[in-house]
């Protein structure tokens, strides 16, 4: 299993939110590069990076800030937040960003998902992010009436590879994950890489995860609030 580190912008700062509420933000670093390369030291290979305006605002808003951690550090970055355009995926993926993640387009414009896959392959992952099972998009405000399972299914078929799941109640809360949740996408598109987002809090939520066969999680509160240790973590996450 894979450890991914994360850090999300607004503003041009390092932020945390509760359940998804752009009116909880706080500051959790100083920079956002100087916090990646504390990862990048604790052995981190991959890092989680949200642009939060550019989720908001429908089109990239940090772009300088993902780039220079890419070109910086050695971290493969993983990147969602107003990726709505092949010309945005183009972009980001020609300037050393390892995987983009396409959220709000794969509710409202799944053509698109196809051919960004048809061209990048496993460079594309799906964001997938939810409140009681109903998929949420444009930074979390706007409801649908689409269930996570039927969406992550429709992008199982169009090639998705790997796919990125939040229950939005438990982002930011340190209560756990929703492990249910991430058992029925694991049944339900048993070719595709889940990683869990949301909720994690300590060692024991990383060993539930990895039991429960997922590819990868997301840390975020837990490693800014010091209730996960990520070097920790990520010998967890290496063992056979």
């Amino acid at each position: 299993m894979i450890i991914l580190p994360a850090i999300d912008i607004k503003d041009r700062t390092p932020v945390r939110l509760y359940q998804g509420a752009f009116d909880t933000v706080h500051q959790v670093a100083a920079d956002a590069l100087e916090t990646a390369r504390q990862f990048e030291a604790a052995g981190a290979e991959w890092i989680h990076m949200v642009d939060l305006d550019g989720a908001c605002e429908g089109h990239p808003v940090n772009e300088d800030i993902f780039l220079s951690v890419a070109k910086e550090t050695s971290l493969k970055v993983e990147l969602g937040g107003g990726i709505r355009t092949m010309a945005d995926i183009e972009r980001y993926l020609d300037n050393g960003i390892s995987r983009v993640i396409l959220g709000s387009v794969a509710l409202h414009d799944p053509a698109l998902v196809r051919e960004a896959v048809e061209k990048y392959g496993a460079a594309i992952a799906v964001g997938i992010d939810a409140r009681d099972g109903m998929v949420r998009g444009g930074g979390w405000l706007e409801a649908s009436d689409v269930h996570f399972v039927d969406l992550a299914k429709a992008m199982a078929e169009a090639g998705v590879q790997t796919i990125i799941y939040t229950d939005i109640s438990k982002d930011g809360t340190l209560s756990g994950p929703t492990l249910a949740d991430y058992e029925q996408l694991i049944a339900a598109c048993p070719s595709v890489h889940i990683i869990a987002s949301g909720g994690i809090r300590d060692i024991d939520n990383i060993a539930d995860l990895k039991a429960a066969g997922l590819y990868g999680a997301i840390c975020g509160k837990s490693l800014y609030e010091g209730t996960l240790s990520l070097e920790e973590a990520l010998i967890l996450a290496k063992e056979a």
